[in-house]
């Protein structure tokens, strides 16, 4: 049998982008006056969400009365800064470019809300 598609998950696959998901949730901690965490930290946090993630950031989680204000804050951010230091894992790029070359149909599926992802596949 031969496959025609291959589907790939985003994060932590195709592309490293924790330094963005970390910076845009320190930015919305400490716009609520939260404490932040390293970049190393957060990583431990990633692979159930951008909310579980936030989730795990926000003193109290989302029992947090300004849990909602704070994750907004976050996806308001994200949303502009999601390319600002993500980048493509050494290879992914040669890999995408041979699978194509083949006449593969490639997808993407992710968690992650749908305009960061739209940005990101560009």
């Amino acid at each position: 049998m031969k496959y025609s598609t291959v589907i790939f998950d985003l994060d932590g696959t195709l592309l490293d982008t924790i330094a963005d998901l970390a910076g845009s949730a320190n930015y919305a901690l400490e716009r609520m006056g939260y404490p932040t965490y390293p970049v190393e930290q957060v990583k431990s946090f990633v692979g159930n969400g951008v909310r579980r993630l936030m989730a795990l950031c926000v003193p109290g989680g989302e029992e947090n009365p300004r849990f909602e204000e704070c994750f907004a804050i976050f996806n308001e951010h994200y949303d502009i800064h999601c390319r600002d230091n993500t980048r493509p894992y050494d290879g992914i790029m040669e890999l995408l470019r041979e699978l194509g070359k083949k006449e593969y149909k490639l997808a993407i599926v992710s968690n992650k809300p749908d305009t960061p992802v739209k940005a990101l596949n560009e």
